[in-house]
């Protein structure tokens, strides 16, 4: 009577599809419960699924081996994806600032890690699939064990007599411990460095107000030498390109308008500006003096609206292009994008999701919204034609052949690289032809987090088989022992580097930290100790091109070493 109910959950060496997706979805729903509990301010998140894995594999349970190695690439295609989308504009947009800098000290620890793989290589009996394994977890990287996982393929479709280990379970032993090192290693280093978070929260917010943080200021016009000058000379003149006059109103007028760049002031006008603080600040020295004016703030005649790109006609456009202030009499003063704010200059570039900060009067506004789109609710459906053309290029990408002589099969960017440099690329250019890179932040989430536990399940139950027995042949203690070097002489390397020689702040270093280690439960904790987004910041200034160094260092690795 019960025999349907045996078949989909008692274990077997041969389950069918149905049981295979059973034991799926048992092995993440118990990896996000055990996940979310936290020790202290500790969790696992999402890479218990991982362990839920081991220990279902540990006690009979399998999956269909097709099904295994689908769910395992697609899940790592999507997380790899969904990172790049996610990260891609920041990780461009900040190598203008400290960008280069953080990522030199990351991309160093990371190549420091790898020597010390090489020497635990050299100098002990243990194969380099399992150093590639003990590399990865000890630093937590996901993408670099498929990537592992990739190139040990390739060598068995080549030399399917030779006999691999399989590097999941010196992932997983190690895991853990790369994981609770990099917390450690950022409260000891608060600790002994004696930081005073506050002064370091003061240090940051110091450095952001005189960088690109946008802010708008009412400024009235005094100097004689600028009036009756033109908005464009008085710009030109007090060397100010990048301020944005929004709005102008007449001393001793309650009329406000959107001037034009031909717009000439008169004695005390007062303009709204919008621009940098330090910029603003020079420009009032120059030309005037802060106004206390609040006629020019009124939407009586003057009205100020977001309104998002969702039209194909405002697509790739620049602003200069779209010519709003001729044809509608609208200024745009700012564009939001990826939670970044920009100045609204004739030569930005519009992407699909942007969001423009717009003045003007009311029917001006609407008949822009027709041009622009302003459609919330295409934005919250998901373009599936976008999101796959993407993974298709991804795919593309890490499937492409690079012969390098002397190594024995040629190497590939795999599903790990691939696709996060298509992501990349795909969310700095706004889009490949017909593919744009909008995803909403939900989406985003979605997508990561379902392709992580997709994959962890299928490499969980995978090494689960033999997990128990390759820890007690391989003594897994020594194991830990040996990946505590990779884990820890970098990281304080990393703090001693960035805090003393490169006078990096340290909420900042919190963030290098874990986005080195590609660690968000580091990260997750280390905002919660600090009580900042600062780290989240840092942690996505490095993550990209410290995954791909990652990647590009396993495989190396194996086939050097192999």
């Amino acid at each position: 009577m019960f025999e349907w109910f045996y078949k989909l959950f008692v274990p077997t060496e041969n389950p069918d599809i149905t049981q295979s997706l059973v034991v799926v979805m048992i092995i993440i729903g118990i990896g996000v419960f055990v996940g979310r509990l936290k020790i202290g301010k500790v969790s696992l998140g999402v890479s218990a699924v991982m362990f839920a894995g081991l220990f279902l594999g540990h006690f009979g349970y399998r999956i269909n081996g097709d099904i295994m190695v689908f769910i395992r690439d697609l899940g790592l295609i999507l997380f790899v994806y969904g990172i790049g989308i996610q990260v891609g504009p920041s990780f461009f947009s900040s190598f203008r600032k400290e960008g280069l800098k953080f990522n030199i000290l990351a991309v160093s620890t990371v190549l420091f890690g790898a020597l010390i793989a090489v020497i635990i290589y050299l100098s002990t009996q243990i194969k380099i699939e399992n150093v590639v394994g003990l590399l990865s977890g000890s630093v937590t990287n996901t993408p670099g064990l498929g990537a592992a996982k990739s190139v040990i393929q390739e060598y068995q479709n080549q030399f399917p007599d030779k006999i691999f280990s399989d590097p999941t379970i010196a992932y997983a032993i190690t895991y853990p411990m790369g994981v609770l090192g990099v917390i450690l290693v950022i409260i000891l280093s608060k600790t002994f460095l004696k930081i005073d978070v506050n002064k370091e929260k003061s240090n940051i917010l110091q450095q952001e107000s005189s960088e690109d943080v946008l802010i708008h200021q009412k400024c009235r016009i005094t100097k004689p030498e600028f009036i009756g000058k033109s908005i464009y000379q008085i710009l030109k003149e007090t060397d100010h390109d990048k301020i944005v006059v929004s709005r102008l109103k007449h001393s001793g007028s309650k009329t406000v308008f959107s001037p034009t760049l031909d717009t000439k002031v008169e004695h005390k006008d007062v303009i709204m500006l919008v621009g940098t603080q330090h910029t603003i600040n020079d420009f009032i020295e120059k030309t005037g003096k802060i106004s206390t004016d609040l006629f020019i703030e009124s939407e009586q005649d003057v009205i100020s609206k977001s309104i998002f790109v969702t039209h194909k006609a405002a697509t790739h456009k620049k602003l200069a292009e779209l010519d709003l202030y001729n044809k509608y009499d609208l200024k745009v003063t700012r564009v939001y994008r990826s939670g970044k704010e920009l100045l609204a200059s004739p030569s930005l570039e519009l992407f699909y999701g942007d969001k423009l900060r717009i003045v003007g009067n009311k029917e001006a506004i609407q008949f822009a919204e027709k041009l622009i789109g302003n459609s919330e609710k295409k934005l919250l459906e998901p373009d599936f034609l976008s999101l796959f053309g993407g993974l298709l290029i991804g795919i593309i990408i890490g499937s492409i052949p690079i012969l390098i002589p002397s190594l024995p099969v040629p190497i590939k960017l795999g599903f790990a690289a691939g696709p996060l440099i298509a992501a990349l690329l795909i969310s700095r250019y706004g889009g490949i032809g017909g593919i744009h890179s909008y995803i909403n932040t939900g989406a985003i989430y979605f997508m990561k987090d379902l392709g992580v536990c997709l994959f962890f399940a299928a490499v969980g139950i995978h090494a689960g088989e033999s997990f128990y027995a390759n820890f007690v042949e391989n003594n897994g203690w020594l194991w830990l022992f040996y990946g505590s070097f990779i884990t820890f002489i970098p990281l304080v390397f990393m703090v001693l580097v960035g805090h003393y020689y490169l006078k990096i702040n340290f909420l900042q270093l919190s963030g290098l930290l874990s986005g080195t280690y590609t660690d968000p439960a580091a990260l997750s904790f280390s905002g919660n100790y600090l009580d900042s987004d600062v780290p989240t910041q840092a942690y996505a200034t490095v993550y990209p091109l410290v995954t791909l160094f990652r990647i590009f260092t396993a495989q190396f690795l194996i086939l050097l070493l192999m």
